[in-house]
């Protein structure tokens, strides 16, 4: 790869939801590319998308897919991750994965650009992206860990149903219209094909996303603790989550609450880290109800931070709200934020 202006790239999973995002985003940001592959299961191979004036067939993802690819970007389940990933690095290929399957591994850099770029130097082929609600919240705690030190993480998510994926946003769709139809709508649960319990979402908070795990605690809250602390390479670090699923389509918010480890910081230092950090918008300002929301945030770049206060209680204790599209900063920017910082740093597999 090395000594390249232009490259191969292929998007694996590229009719989802983030891998449309993705295509989307590296046009927007004219990354140099020289090729571009678009891949996904045997049911949508034959698809056509235009890309830069260019017509281009999607293939269905297999090993030999990957010949002659300098960066590929996986984003279409992990199952697939872990059986294409693997073939893709044996063929020159750096994989750089939007999936659960590869990022607590000890050889896997787990990357958000704004915090931990150098890491990307330690790949062995595959780089991951963390979850989407993790990326927002280590984007806003690395300055605040960088400048005054971080004691404890206590993490509250309100997140949007596209982050289950289309069928949950259908599924948000239908049930609206039907509550606003008068149509009868109940607190139990909804039948299923499954051994699993399905609860409305519309008009509802659901405080599980994803399965439970021996601790109490779910994969998304489990993902949200031990990814923090590996981007951080704070392994001591106190971090809980609860994670809940709220009826609307995008951007996830989170209230975070941070004990830092310097004494006699404020709410004015808090400020002015922030607004001095990479990739972060500070709205907050009371005075006016300015703040971030799930609306305001759409569709935008940037992790958005508001509502900072100091904790009433403990001198060294604030409260934070943090909000970021989760398609777009939580998923598919990220990835190819990496794919530009791997360009910029010269590596290759």
């Amino acid at each position: 790869m090395a000594g390249k202006t232009a490259y191969h790239v292929a998007v694996v999973g590229a009719t989802g939801a983030v891998g449309q995002k993705i295509v989307q985003i590296l046009n927007k940001r004219d990354f140099p590319i020289k090729q571009l592959t678009l891949l996904s299961s045997s049911r949508s191979a034959g698809k056509k998308v235009t890309f830069r004036d260019q017509e281009i067939v999607i293939q269905e993802a297999k090993p030999e897919s990957f010949d002659g690819v300098d960066i590929a970007l996986f984003s279409a389940g992990g199952e697939i991750s872990k059986q294409l990933a693997p073939a893709a690095v044996e063929r020159g290929c750096v994989v750089i994965d939007n999936t659960s399957a590869f990022r607590m591994d000890e050889d896997v850099p787990l990357i958000v650009p704004e915090v931990n770029a150098t890491d990307i130097k330690n790949h062995q082929g595959i780089l991951a992206n963390p979850n989407c609600s993790t990326i927002q919240m280590v984007a806003a705690l690395k300055p605040i860990q960088q400048a005054f030190g971080l004691e404890r993480v206590i993490v509250s998510t309100y997140q949007a149903v596209s982050g289950a994926g289309a069928a949950a946003c259908d599924e948000l769709k239908q049930q609206t219209e039907n509550h606003l139809k008068d149509e009868t709508m109940h607190a139990e649960l909804l039948p299923v094909k499954s051994d699993e319990k399905h609860y409305p979402i519309a008009f509802n908070a659901l405080p599980q996303i994803d399965k439970f795990q021996d601790n109490g605690y779910t994969f998304e809250e489990m993902k949200m603790i031990n990814e923090t602390k590996k981007i951080l390479h704070a392994p001591g670090l106190s971090v809980a989550a609860t994670c809940v699923r709220l009826p609307f389509y995008t951007s996830h918010a989170e209230s975070v609450y941070v004990e830092v480890e310097k004494d006699e910081v404020t709410v004015a230092d808090v400020w002015q880290v922030l607004e001095g950090a990479e990739g972060i918008v500070l709205e907050d300002d009371p005075a006016t109800q300015t703040y971030p929301t799930p609306l305001s945030a759409a569709e935008k770049d940037d992790v958005f931070v508001g509502r900072v206060r100091k904790d009433l209680d403990q001198s060294n204790g604030f409260h934070l709200w943090i909000v970021s599209d989760n398609l777009v900063k939580g998923a598919a920017l990220n990835t190819v934020q990496i794919a530009e910082k791997l360009i910029e740093q010269g590596l290759s597999s």
